[in-house]
């Protein structure tokens, strides 16, 4: 890949969860780009754990944004695991049931929390803040 390429692909996100309603809700409130002028998100969707540790371990996702109240595997505890076993694990964007629970994705090392109901605008600058903490800052 050229550089001129690299520079013009947008940033790769895995969105964890097991439920495809509310993939859909995060993909519509996070939108196609992060801003007007960049370019498009590259979604990788997964409903397993299995699924977000291989793609996680295989490399090239910018974020990686982890459903906490999906069955079976929730994501503060998936972001917890990867972030002490994967080298260089991308920053990791979890979603609680609760603003209560905020705490408890403390415990799992997450770089950014946002609690259900989700609110769009919200949703949209944790996830610029986490891609581009310079461009947010400045």
């Amino acid at each position: 890949m050229s550089t001129e390429q690299a520079s013009t692909s947008g940033p790769r996100i895995l969105l964890y969860s097991d439920d495809v309603d509310a993939r859909a809700q995060v993909r519509l409130a996070v939108g196609r780009r992060l801003r007007h002028d960049a370019p498009e998100i590259e979604w990788v969707e997964v409903a397993t754990a299995a699924a977000v540790i291989a793609s996680t371990e295989a490399g090239g996702l910018d974020l990686l944004i982890l459903d906490g109240e999906a069955d079976k595997v929730g994501g503060m505890g998936l972001a917890r695991q990867l972030k002490d076993e994967v080298y260089r694990c991308p920053p990791t964007l979890v979603l609680t049931g609760r603003p209560q629970d905020a705490w408890l994705a403390s415990w799992s090392n997450a770089d950014a929390v946002v609690s259900r109901p989700l609110d769009p605008i919200e949703l949209q600058a944790a996830v610029a803040r986490v891609l581009e903490p310079r461009a947010v800052a400045g």
